[in-house]
């Protein structure tokens, strides 16, 4: 079964497997896609065409196509006759997305919530107890990629037509934003947010997806709330 969550570019480094002619600009933009979501490229960062041909050795064509795919996941903006940008929001926008996500997220929980395996409840366990693990640490990196493959694995038996899609774009728009916030989290804050992580899974291997659906919407809704109260986050 191909999970459309997991198997969406956005989602990692390396994007699945293209025709040959488009494996240069799958590599530009497999590259470009982690320096984004690892805040190494930061909102608002200025992307030029003829530097990424010379950085890459590559032909304008693929560097366009890698951008392309970028734009399509919303980590890149780009404009006709003017050039592209790391995309960047202000903190009305992020609330928005984030209001966004608090109705779209429990809905795909919901379509994937039935077809949930052993499995992937181990997978689930695993995952919330390694960042346990690591709450205390300060590694935030490794904080962040643990807490999105925990909820890509609690939407991956979900088979949609256009919500996954557009959630991976949602998550993509706000990384850099819920990086910054993060970092300013304690380790008991950390915590917290895992602590949520277990309740949800109490509630997928109670078969009480209501109750798991609402479990979410309060984990986003908490973020939602706490980002508003950090404003320079949005002018750096």
């Amino acid at each position: 079964m191909t999970h459309p969550v997991l198997s969406d570019p956005a989602f990692s480094d390396s994007a699945p497997s293209r025709p040959r002619e488009g494996d240069a600009g799958e590599r530009i933009a497999g590259r470009l896609r982690h320096e984004i979501l690892s805040g190494a490229l930061g909102p608002g960062a200025r992307i030029r065409q003829e530097d990424l041909a010379e950085r890459f050795g590559a032909s304008r064509a693929p560097v366009r196509e890698a951008l392309r795919i970028l734009v399509h996941e919303g980590l890149v903006t780009t404009v006709a006759n003017s050039g592209s940008w790391v995309s960047r929001l202000t903190l009305a926008e992020c609330e928005e997305i984030y209001q966004m996500r608090e109705r779209l997220e429990p809905l795909l929980l919901r379509y994937s919530a039935p077809s949930l395996t052993e499995e992937d409840y181990v997978e689930l366990e695993r995952l919330a107890a390694e960042i346990d693990d690591i709450a205390h640490a300060g590694d935030i990196d490794r904080f962040l990629q643990l807490d999105r493959a925990f909820h890509l694995a609690s939407y991956s038996r979900a088979e949609t037509q256009q919500l996954s899609d557009l959630i991976s774009k949602l998550w993509n728009s706000t990384a850099p934003y819920r990086r910054a916030y993060v970092a300013t989290w304690s380790a008991e804050q950390r915590r917290i947010a895992n602590d949520e992580h277990n309740i949800l899974i109490a509630a997928l291997r109670d078969g009480n997806v209501a109750e798991a659906e609402r479990v979410l919407t309060g984990h986003i809704r908490r973020t939602r709330r706490q980002l508003t109260k950090h404003p320079e986050i949005f002018s750096a």
